[in-house]
């Protein structure tokens, strides 16, 4: 099995198994959580990388969710799990797409994924 085979396999795992805690987030008229400000920060870069055209990212606050894990995928901690709503902000229209970001020990970005609806 390859490398991304098996991350993915211990990621499925981790998400289905691992125990997971929901914090409240603040209204989106409020600065976003230092752990949402890093997710969103670290997926624009991977993001624009491949996409210049995409600016922005919105990641609708009020409906995330920022669990605490106490899991890991094979030795990485992942101390953090934010699944939220996101919008690609380009010039064409934006579709919802759901967001998902793993963090690591010192709020270290492990992981940014975006799926279509």
């Amino acid at each position: 099995m390859n490398r991304f085979a098996s991350f993915a396999s211990a990621l499925a795992t981790l998400l289905i198994a691992a125990p997971a805690f929901a914090q409240e987030v603040p209204p989106s008229g409020k600065p976003a959580t230092p752990e949402i400000a890093t997710c969103k920060t670290a997926a624009l870069q991977a993001v624009s990388a491949k996409e210049p055209d995409i600016k922005d990212i919105y990641i609708d606050e009020d409906g995330a969710t920022v669990a605490v894990s106490e899991a890991e995928v094979e030795t990485i901690p992942v101390t953090r799990i934010i699944m939220a709503e996101a919008y690609l902000r380009t010039d064409r229209s934006d579709k919802p797409r759901r967001f998902l970001c793993l963090l690591g020990e010192k709020n270290k970005v492990l992981l940014t994924f975006f799926t279509s609806r």
